[in-house]
């Protein structure tokens, strides 16, 4: 008697869907950035309030304490409880697709996106000046402070990058969510010579 997957089989043990360990996956790494982006806001609030900029590695890194009413990065101010929207659908429509997810790569970058979204958004609902509209905590300036080389930035806003840099990989690798792969051009001439082939010994 065949198993179907997440059915009750002969032994009496439930076999575990293949989308179960990448939400799980996806989850563990959203909790995580979420709990460190917000310990680093935490942090950096009570250390760099009223303070000047702190540089680290010869200026290389600068820790300074911004708050962004924009997007990531600093884009985009002014539209905060727009921003607030757009994160929460992103929350919504990363949630959804995650009932199709068999991919690892997919559950990483997803995780990060997600994590970071929800760091943001966490500022955006309980941050001053009020629900939806409170700004986001920067700490990190590259190269100088104030933003004047490179936007300050955060933990969230890393993640979110990181995550669709590697949804980028992923689409041009060919790895789809349920884990499948779409063929490259060059593998689907491949694939047709291939059976050229085999037609015309056949015949």
């Amino acid at each position: 008697m065949a198993r179907r997957e997440g059915a009750v089989g002969e032994t009496g043990a439930v076999s575990v869907p293949s989308t179960v360990p990448r939400v799980r996956l996806l989850a563990l790494i959203a909790v995580l950035i979420l709990a460190a982006d917000i310990a680093t806001k935490v942090v950096g609030v009570a250390l760099l309030e009223g303070r000047e900029p702190v540089e680290l590695l010869g200026g290389l890194i600068n820790l300074q304490l911004v708050r962004n009413p924009g997007a990531a990065f600093s884009l985009a101010t002014g539209y905060t409880w727009v921003l607030s929207l757009v994160a929460l659908g992103v929350v919504v429509v990363i949630i959804r697709v995650s009932r199709k997810l068999q991919s690892t790569g997919w559950a990483v970058a997803l995780g990060l996106i997600l994590g970071g979204a929800l760091g943001n958004l966490t500022d955006r609902i309980f941050r001053a000046p009020g629900p939806l509209q409170g700004h986001v905590v920067d700490l990190v300036s590259p190269f100088a402070p104030d933003g004047r080389v490179f936007p300050v930035f955060n933990l969230a806003d890393s993640s979110i990058v990181c995550g669709g840099a590697l949804l980028v990989i992923l689409a041009l690798l060919g790895r789809e969510l349920d884990g499948t792969r779409t063929p490259s051009k060059k593998d689907a001439q491949k694939e047709s010579q291939k059976e050229s082939q085999e037609g015309s010994a056949g015949e």
